[in-house]
């Protein structure tokens, strides 16, 4: 608002105070027509004003609206950019995750997993449920050298020791399961384990070996569903 337009409302405004305060007395001092000329240019000067500030009003509701409008604009490209950078930086995370070393607990073992390792996991461990038993050993036995501190190697060793059991190379399926019994003997895997070999010495001949893995599976396990296994072995080491 202009200061012409500002002073103009404050006479016109103070006029009217100044007309409406004035006693009867000082009206009757005015003619009837110039009475009523100054009450239309009152009701005027009002009309305008009210006019103005409408007006001033509509545009104001009109400002705030578009800042409104803005500001929401703004919010909203705000949080987009916040999701993107999100997802950009879990890409990137997801990435570089596969050149840095990450520390992983794999079935109870915690240890450090370095790049490409898990990769050769699951390659020589979709080979072997594939079928390729070949392909398998020839994995697992890499992983098992190169990795040899990694927390999947008593799962390696497992795989490794089922692997030469299909393959019937029993005294090698025997080492590597008597090897993960002996390094992990909490494992999860060590009674499936216990079988294999129980059934890896049977098949070599070893009965007497065979008898005393099963009876020490059925006694550390006994309500476990190898043990059961076992327990139908059993017969056949006599």
């Amino acid at each position: 608002m202009t200061w012409n337009v500002a002073l103009r409302r404050a006479l016109s405004t103070s006029a009217l105070a100044f007309l409406f305060v004035l006693p009867t007395s000082a009206w009757a001092l005015l003619s009837d027509d110039e009475a009523r000329k100054a009450i239309l240019d009152l009701r005027k000067t009002l009309a305008s004003t009210q006019l103005e500030l409408q007006s001033q009003i509509e545009r104001l509701k009109s400002e705030n609206a578009q800042l409104r409008g803005q500001i929401e604009n703004l919010q909203r490209q705000s949080e987009e950019f916040i999701a993107s950078q999100k997802t950009n930086y879990q890409d990137l995370d997801t990435r570089l995750s596969k050149f840095e070393p990450r520390t992983l607990e794999i079935e109870g073992v915690t240890g450090t997993i370095q790049p490409g390792e898990k990769a050769a996991y699951d390659e020589a461990l979709a080979a072997f449920q594939a079928g390729q038993l070949k392909k398998a050993d020839t994995g697992f036995t890499s992983f098992v050298r190169k990795y040899n501190a990694s927390p999947y190697l008593p799962l390696a060793l497992y795989w490794l020791g089922n692997t030469k059991y299909a393959l019937k190379e029993y005294p090698g399926a025997i080492s590597q399961l008597q090897a993960l019994i002996k390094a992990y003997p909490k494992h999860p895997r060590i009674p499936a384990a216990m079988l294999t070999l129980g059934n890896c010495q049977l098949e070599s001949g070893n009965k007497t070996a065979a008898r005393k893995t099963y009876g020490d599976l059925i006694a550390s396990y006994p309500d476990s569903e190898v043990a059961v296994e076992a327990r139908q072995m059993l017969p056949r080491t006599k």
